[in-house]
């Protein structure tokens, strides 16, 4: 009983609070609203005492709301102007999914007033697919007017137009070859390119990795970037990589001479009293403890090393008025280092995580041009970050 009357309160209140909810919707003009709180409020239950007012709000913001919807289309068509087309539509979709909502409910019964709740529904087809065909040619004509602009940002807006055009009605006319057309017309194009004001040869490899844009990821729906230029494309921007300056240090072999010095186990010994003599367990074995010796080494140590740094720029040029946008500094440094030893005395001195560099040899240091390509990726990956965080922008 307990339980019953716990749930039956939980209901009462769950109920009062979709109704109130459903009350402020209807009351601040918000219909749609209400009437989808009193449809969820209504799918459990329906035929219950306490749905009641939900069915008498529903009922109520069914008949504003349709009364609203008509008097907007009816001064739309007024109006007149191509640009409500899409309202029209939209507004008599609206009117057909509210009814849609509804009819899996009915009927519903008024208890009070021994009636079912009305809702005069209309058969909207054909204003729908006539309206839809006056969305879909206003959509058309005002597409192909964008078109004939010579404005990019015109292009785009005509490109979604027609997109949705083409959800609206697949296949209509031309529309394909013009959404086509519109993402050529509305795509800026970007020329990337580099230039070497150093006295050194930059790799070849490096300048074509740096231009290999299709590892970047780069082009979005707008913005295409091209390392090669492309015959027939006009290019509207230009991102130039200017190598300013590359420092290479010399080949360096740093020498260095230490002393290592360590406690190793050398086998067990009896453990001795104070007194120097040996102790023994309670069976009265000798106890023996582990020995260890002091072991000592020598170490010499050599370190190879060479450094390359590359200096550049990165300029974002607009070519519809040659004019320098932004400039961007763009610098990576790569490190050569390898490290080598030999020992005299006892090996077990050092430090286990040290000993590998005793199996080790000197090795060629790397060429400069092998530097300066090693420095490849840390660039590469620089200038990505730039690009993407200082889009091209209209």
């Amino acid at each position: 009983m307990k339980n019953f009357t716990f749930l039956l309160t939980f209901f009462v209140l769950i109920t009062s609070c979709g109704v109130r909810q459903t009350r402020e919707s209807l009351t601040s003009g918000d219909y749609d609203s209400a009437i989808q709180t009193a449809v969820e409020g209504l799918r459990n239950r329906k035929e219950a005492k306490g749905k009641q007012d939900y069915i008498y709000l529903l009922e109520e913001a069914f008949a504003k709301a349709k009364e609203r919807d008509l008097q907007n289309i009816n001064l739309w068509f007024k109006d007149a102007s191509p640009s409500n087309t899409e309202k029209i539509y939209t507004t008599y979709l609206q009117l057909n999914n509210r009814q849609e909502l509804i009819k899996p409910l009915l009927p519903l019964r008024l208890m009070k007033e021994g009636r079912n709740a009305i809702f005069p529904f209309e058969d909207y087809s054909d204003q729908i697919v006539n309206s839809k065909n006056a969305l879909a040619k206003h959509l058309y004509d005002n597409s192909k007017a964008l078109l004939a602009t010579k404005d990019k940002m015109s292009y785009r807006r005509a490109y979604d137009d027609l997109i949705y055009l083409n959800t609206l009605s697949p296949n209509f006319k031309d529309v394909n070859a013009l959404i086509n057309e519109a993402q050529i017309k509305g795509t800026d194009y970007v020329s990337v390119f580099t230039k070497n004001e150093t006295n050194m040869v930059i790799p070849v490899r490096l300048q074509n990795d740096l231009l290999d844009f299709s590892t970047f990821g780069l082009n979005d729906k707008w913005t295409v970037y091209h390392s090669n230029k492309v015959k027939g494309i006009t290019y509207d921007y230009g991102l130039i990589v200017n190598f300013r300056q590359i420092n290479i240090s010399p080949e360096q072999v740093k020498e260095k001479e230490f002393q290592k010095e360590r406690q190793v186990k050398d086998g067990t010994k009896p453990l001795l009293d104070a007194n120097g003599n040996p102790v023994k367990d309670e069976k009265g074995n000798p106890i023996r403890v582990d020995n260890f010796k002091t072991v000592r080494a020598t170490v010499y140590e050599f370190r190879q090393f060479k450094s390359t740094q590359v200096v550049a720029k990165v300029d974002y040029i607009d070519f519809r008025n040659n004019q320098l946008i932004e400039t961007f500094p763009l610098a990576s440094e790569f490190v050569f280092e390898h490290v080598y030893a030999r020992y005299n005395g006892d090996r077990n001195a050092c430090d286990e995580s040290y000993i590998s560099y005793f199996d080790q040899r000197a090795v060629p240091f790397p060429s400069n041009e092998q530097m300066v390509y090693d420095s490849g990726e840390d660039l590469k990956a620089k200038l990505k970050d730039i690009i993407v965080r200082n889009k091209f922008r209209r």
